[in-house]
């Protein structure tokens, strides 16, 4: 009994990891968006309100992804 308990547990660990490697993808995800839209205004400042709003668009999605994961991998450890 012992024992099967513990492998359930162990799965879920598993799980949990593989959802901290989503939430690493969306961090890269996220400053590579950061990065680009740093050169984009560098290069032409006129642009800039129309890629900030695409800026924020994406960072919000970005962020969505990462929470979601968190929410699962907390949801993965208490039950």
């Amino acid at each position: 009994m012992e024992n099967e308990i513990l492998q359930d547990k162990s799965a879920a660990y598993i799980a949990v990891g593989l959802c901290a490697l989503a939430m690493t993808a969306a961090a890269i995800g996220l400053s590579k968006l950061w990065v680009s839209l740093i050169e984009t205004v560098g290069r032409n400042p006129q642009v800039k309100k129309d890629v900030q709003s695409f800026g924020f668009i994406g960072m919000g999605s970005i962020e969505a992804i990462a929470l979601y994961m968190f929410v699962v991998a907390i949801l993965m450890i208490f039950f």
